[in-house]
């Protein structure tokens, strides 16, 4: 009887790790966009992208190159539901004072459209990045 006991009692433990394995976030979409080292060339693309359009260009003249695009690969990795934190300051605090409207930000929104074309992510695949991405405009947007 112990033993069957104990025998039932692992299997219980077995079944709730596997269980507890399958509750992890779903990352699908997230490999879709080529996990960290694709989400990294989206964002190389998708700066040189902002600095060539006249439209995006002079909010990204003098700015942190190095640290923006740390950041979009993270905010990216957990919007996407990859395995990252994201470590940056809230998009509000981010983009304060510097006038950004709406035709800015669709103007950002086709550039990185571009950037998720040439890096062969899926157009459903960017569908629901930029359906994470829009309510951030509220957040990004000249106030006054």
């Amino acid at each position: 009887m112990r033993f069957l006991l104990r025998h039932a009692a692992t299997a219980g433990l077995l079944l709730a790790a596997c269980f507890s394995a399958n509750a992890r976030a779903d990352d699908s979409l997230y490999r879709e966009f080529g996990e960290k080292p694709g989400l990294v060339k989206i964002a190389d693309d998708l700066y040189d992208n902002l600095l060539a359009d006249p439209r995006t260009q002079a909010y990204f003249e003098d700015a942190p190159i190095k640290r923006i695009k740390q950041k979009l690969v993270e905010q990216f990795c957990v919007l996407l539901g990859g395995p990252c934190e994201y470590t940056g300051r809230t998009m509000k605090r981010s983009h304060e004072g510097q006038n950004i409207d709406r035709a800015a930000f669709n103007a950002l929104v086709e550039d990185l459209q571009d950037a998720m074309d040439k890096n062969g992510v899926p157009f459903h695949a960017q569908n629901k990045l930029l359906a994470k991405l829009a309510p951030m405009y509220r957040d990004v947007q000249d106030r006054e």
